[in-house]
């Protein structure tokens, strides 16, 4: 049994998104319902964020754009950006908390308190580009993570891997030059698939070429595409890169029974996807994981496939 942390902070819960928006803080309260109800609460080691220090949240966005989100939300806008990122006054204290909880998570991890950590944190991060918010997310938590990893801790080589069901077009942008980050999606393309981009020739560039991979499905895929693919790409690549950390951009929005795209995968498929990514955690990082939700706007499924998630990472990859 791993030594498994769980961000639990109901801050969360205050970036208020409006009536009729899908990130809504119910989906927390679905993913803590979730690990309650799967009786793993008393094996796991709970904390609570620490607001980021901003410095780390600049080695990835401009100071400019980490200004302009603070005087949105202090201003009493409601939107910024797009339409898709709806703020209310605690949005941007919320983002940093964000941050903080998941660098937390890191440090925990580094100095043996624990193996791996779920942290299911709003506002989410993964479409966030360096000076914009797109796709209900403002700062790219995990990005953040990435850079917070390598110059804090002196991390070589971090991995990341990405399936919620939208490509994460913030963080490849971000690592898209950097050998020293391999990002791996795996997402739905094309059809009417948000953010549109992810495409297999999509590789990175200059001395990053090689270092970024995605796996398109097409709509209606499910758990055999997944299966092959991951398989095929996902871990050759990580056995070849060998990443001494894994962070992983955790989206249950592929379920067959979440209306948010067009995919087929079941609660089983999340179940194997996981396994697999803690074998490479296993074989390469010293398990170390830390695991940051993203997408997943089911409330009906979200407690069963966090549930699961999170007894992966306390239990072990089950046999696939």
């Amino acid at each position: 049994m791993h030594k498994t942390g769980l961000l639990f902070d109901q801050r969360y819960l205050l970036h208020d998104t409006g009536s009729y928006h899908p990130e809504v803080s119910d989906r927390l309260l679905a993913a803590y319902k979730g690990i309650k109800d799967s009786e793993l609460l008393s094996d796991l080691i709970l904390f609570q964020a620490i607001p980021a220090d901003i410095r780390w949240i600049e080695t990835v966005h401009d100071r400019a754009y980490i200004d302009r989100l603070n005087d949105a939300c202090v201003s009493g806008r409601k939107q910024f950006d797009s339409a898709d990122c709806q703020i209310c006054a605690e949005t941007y204290d919320t983002a940093v908390l964000a941050v903080g909880g998941i660098l937390r998570a890191i440090r925990w991890v580094m100095n043996g308190k624990i193996d791996n950590a779920f942290c299911p944190i709003r506002p989410p991060g993964h479409h966030a580009e360096t000076n914009q918010a797109m796709g209900f997310c403002y700062f790219n938590n995990v990005a953040i993570a990435a850079r917070y990893l390598q110059q804090e801790f002196h991390i070589e080589k971090v991995g990341i891997i990405d399936f919620d069901v939208h490509h994460g077009n913030g963080t490849q942008h971000i690592f898209e030059k950097d050998p020293s980050v391999f990002y791996y999606s795996i997402h739905q393309h094309p059809s009417f698939a948000y953010p549109g981009t992810g495409r297999e020739f999509e590789e990175g560039s200059g001395e990053g070429l090689g270092f970024t991979k995605n796996s398109p499905v097409l709509p209606g895929g499910g758990d055999k595409e997944y299966h092959t693919l991951i398989q095929q790409d996902l871990v050759p690549a990580f056995d070849r890169f060998q990443p001494d950390f894994i962070l992983v951009s955790t989206g249950f929005d592929a379920h067959m029974d979440d209306d948010m795209a067009d995919m087929n995968v079941t609660s089983e498929g999340f179940t194997w996807i996981m396994s697999r990514i803690v074998e490479l955690a296993d074989r390469h990082a010293d398990g170390r994981i830390i695991s940051v939700l993203e997408g997943g706007y089911s409330l009906k499924r979200l407690p069963e496939l966090v549930g699961q998630h999170v007894g992966i990472l306390l239990n072990g990859a089950q046999a696939g």
